[in-house]
């Protein structure tokens, strides 16, 4: 069961504006910011859902690829 936490789900956060914010999220009864990251324009970051990362919050606009399809923030 740990191998499939730790192996959990990956994102694609591409920035389309220098400053996108990207805020992980704890798991457990609080739900904490536990990580940023700031992207400028053209960066990628790859993203892992983990045992500790229940959520992501992008602030700006960019745009997500996931496996369910692709979104765009900050429109």
């Amino acid at each position: 069961m740990k191998d499939e936490l730790i192996t959990g789900e990956y994102i694609v956060i591409k920035a389309l504006e220098n400053g996108v914010n990207i805020i992980g999220l704890t798991r457990g009864l609080d739900t904490k910011f536990h990580h940023t990251e700031k992207l400028d324009k053209g960066e990628v970051m790859i993203a892992q859902f983990t045992e500790h990362t229940s959520a992501m919050k992008i602030r700006g606009k960019a745009q997500i690829f996931t496996k369910h399809g692709q979104c765009e923030s900050g429109l």
